[in-house]
């Protein structure tokens, strides 16, 4: 039974992890959204982190070390959407023909990933709780029966 608390508790972790993960890149997406530059290449993209099982031990550790289950960001990929091109020949951006690259940072689309984000962040927290109350409660009634 411990075995499986200890799990339920590296999978919560795991979780916690790739979430809060995921909020500091929608974050950075956030901080610039509006963002301008004179080529699509310097321009910012919007990011999103990879999510992958675990799937086997990781390396330099046994199985016992390193229970197989959770979640880990493997990668931050940029899109690769076309961006925005503008003629704004007065910002101080605009290559020499006046144009300006817009990122493709939607902000609303970002605010929703941020609520998910922090959903699921919470519900890990939630399941680190529970399964830390079980454990206590084995304990006490162990206890009350040795």
């Amino acid at each position: 039974m411990a075995d499986t608390l200890e799990r339920i508790l590296t999978s919560a972790a795991s979780g916690m992890s790739a979430q809060s993960i995921r909020m500091n890149t929608i974050a950075s997406n956030l901080a610039n959204v509006g963002n301008t530059r004179s080529t699509p290449e310097t321009t910012y993209h919007q990011k999103y982190p990879i999510f992958s099982e675990v799937t086997q031990a990781v390396a330099g550790l046994n199985d016992e070390d390193q229970p197989i289950g959770g979640v880990r960001v493997t990668d931050i990929q940029k899109t690769t959407k076309a961006l925005e091109r503008r003629y704004e020949p007065n910002n101080p951006q605009a290559n020499a023909e006046g144009f300006v690259y817009m990122t493709d940072v939607n902000p609303i689309e970002e605010m929703t990933n941020m609520i998910s984000a922090s959903k699921a962040y919470e519900a890990n927290v939630q399941m680190m709780t529970t399964t830390k109350d079980l454990m206590v409660k084995s304990l006490e009634v162990i206890k009350e029966r040795g």
